[in-house]
């Protein structure tokens, strides 16, 4: 190997930070699965087909998300890192990338990053946001949940400050026996209306599977008088498994936000 090939060699291993958004009502969820349409199985076959035919100057490595996302869930932010031996400016990369994706695909920003980072060990907090139609919609169908019943948002209010702090969530988690620990710092629940809809934006360290969905489904039921601050409560105390039978849909479900300590 030449010195000059040696130094063309140092500074094409790059890292980039990925900020993305996608509709997820046409995949099977974020990760990847052999022989299924997912996001992250999408953009690495987009991201191969780019690097094809850049005539050898760019090499895949590896591309990771931030988080899995489920079938049928969207993305306003999703952060992901991709790894690769590249000459391509970021901004290029980006126009390559976005060129080649499916409509419902697309990047927001690409940013060089140190070799460190990693999307989701690096992530401080998390960001999803869940919206509600009160009425029947003929142009946000895939991206709500319509609820037919009167809700009272001041109770739905009252119910999810109850879940503001640190608190066991294995009532409102699927496959617990799966994962470590059902312990979530949620660091935040703000509930908006804006004429017939309605945001439930959570913010936490982490989320467990199905964990805002099965929240968002017993807060309407607070606001349909199903249950009440009691019942919550008792979720939150112990397990339950009451909270599954009302998870609500994922076409109104949203990653909105991964926030980073730097």
């Amino acid at each position: 190997m030449t010195l000059v090939n040696k130094y063309i060699n140092l500074f094409c291993d790059m890292k980039f930070k990925i900020t993305l958004e996608y509709a997820g009502t046409n995949y099977s969820g974020w990760q990847m699965q052999k022989g299924i349409k997912t996001v992250q199985g999408t953009i690495i076959d987009t991201v191969k087909k780019v690097f094809t035919g850049t005539q050898g100057i760019s090499k895949f490595v590896d591309f990771q998300g931030s988080g899995r996302t489920d079938k049928g869930v969207h993305a306003i932010g999703q952060a992901a890192h991709l790894e690769c031996e590249t000459m391509l400016a970021p901004y290029i990369l980006k126009m390559k990338i976005n060129d080649l994706l499916p409509s419902d695909i697309n990047i927001l920003d690409i940013k060089k990053v140190n070799a460190k980072f990693h999307c989701r060990h690096d992530a401080k907090s998390r960001e999803y946001i869940y919206r509600i139609s009160t009425r029947r919609t003929a142009f946000e169908k895939k991206y709500v949940w319509w609820v037919k019943d009167n809700l009272d948002v001041n109770k739905m209010m009252n119910a999810s400050e109850l879940l503001i702090g640190m608190h066991d969530f294995v009532s409102f988690c699927d496959k617990e026996s799966e994962i470590k620990s059902t312990k979530v710092l949620v660091n935040d629940i703000n509930i908006h209306r804006d004429n017939h809809i309605i945001k439930i934006h959570f913010t936490a360290s982490h989320f467990l599977w199905k964990m805002v969905r099965r929240i968002a489904g017993c807060l309407v039921e607070v606001g349909k008088e199903n249950m009440n601050t009691d019942d919550i409560t008792e979720f939150l105390n112990s397990k339950s498994k009451v909270p599954a039978e009302f998870t609500a849909p994922p076409s109104g479900l949203f990653l909105y936000k991964v926030n980073y300590r730097n």
